[in-house]
């Protein structure tokens, strides 16, 4: 089965190696973001993906857009039988679809049709769900949603971090699809449609996101330390400069007469007043600094009664 490959970030390097090992697939082409300027140097740097695409010798295709009409050439020229997309970063127009006769089979981390759109992992976190899962689907015009091919459900635990989840749902997609590819290749798994019905949706996150609203409750802030890891962070201010709240625990129950944002100290370490009981401080960093344990960063302060993070 002649495989174009379209994915960009490190977590779609699995399946792009699962399927560059296996002899069933002959990997045509891989299809990726352009190298971006990245760190203080701002020196071009290649997408993960074209990274392990050069190791492995395949083939590397890098349009700024695939609206382009030269790129979409580029791309049919190819003659792929099938498309495997694993966060690109580009949603497929028609004519892109048209290409392959078998279409494109995409990755999704969610339990399709919940959380359709760019930050899956991000939104069952802060959701608060107990399960997440991979889906195997067809693409169609209208984003994820496409027919699913095969789907599965995985625990998530309550100290889930985006970045951890998201990587573990890939490597279970890679191993996954290397099998539904032939099976639909071959005819025998019948797309199931998803019912629209009860379709969710989640949006590219943007920094401020991650900005904290003390006034929230200290249960909803605990989970955006975990849904915005690594990026964009669930951050604060202190003293007019920004900390990151790394890790945190909550103390649901308590009640105080602080207002919400005040640092204060618990019996279990630093803690910060909210619009609906306790967070506790665990692991916090300074701009420019490296994480340290809350309590470590809380020895080193001369306190005034009744400071506030948030406070620029």
């Amino acid at each position: 089965m002649r495989v174009v490959f379209l994915g960009s970030p490190a977590f779609a390097v699995a399946p792009l190696e699962r399927l560059a090992a296996d002899a069933r697939y002959h990997l045509v082409g891989v299809v990726t973001q352009p190298d971006r300027p990245a760190g203080r140097s701002k020196q071009p740097v290649a997408t993960p993906v074209k990274q392990a695409a050069l190791r492995l010798g395949l083939p590397v295709l890098t349009p700024e857009t695939l609206r382009d009409a030269a790129a979409v050439a580029q791309l049919a020229a190819l003659r792929p039988d099938v498309g495997v997309v694993a966060a690109y970063g580009e949603i497929l127009r028609r004519d892109v679809l048209a290409i392959p006769p078998l279409g494109y089979v995409n990755i999704h981390p969610s339990l399709l049709p919940l959380y359709r759109g760019p930050s899956p992992v991000a939104g069952a976190i802060l959701n608060g769900d107990t399960h997440t899962g991979v889906t195997i689907m067809l693409l169609e015009p209208k984003m994820d949603s496409g027919p699913i091919l095969a789907q599965r459900v995985v625990p998530l635990p309550p100290d889930a971090r985006a970045g951890a989840i998201t990587r573990e749902l890939f490597d279970l997609g890679a191993s996954m699809l290397v099998d539904v590819l032939v099976a639909y290749g071959a005819g025998t798994i019948a797309p199931r449609p998803q019912d629209h019905a009860h379709a969710t949706f989640t949006r590219l996150l943007t920094r401020t996101d991650g900005e904290i609203d003390w006034s929230l409750p200290a249960v909803q802030i605990e989970r955006m330390t975990r849904a915005y890891d690594p990026w964009p962070g669930a951050v604060t201010s202190w003293r007019g400069a920004p900390l990151k709240i790394i890790a945190a625990r909550t103390v649901p129950d308590w009640r105080g007469a602080e207002l919400p944002g005040v640092l204060l100290d618990a019996a279990d370490g630093p803690a910060v007043a909210t619009g609906e009981g306790l967070l506790v401080l665990v692991m916090v960093q300074l701009a420019g600094k490296r994480p340290v344990m809350a309590a470590d960063w809380r020895r080193g302060l001369r306190l005034a009664g009744g400071e506030r993070l948030g406070e620029w």
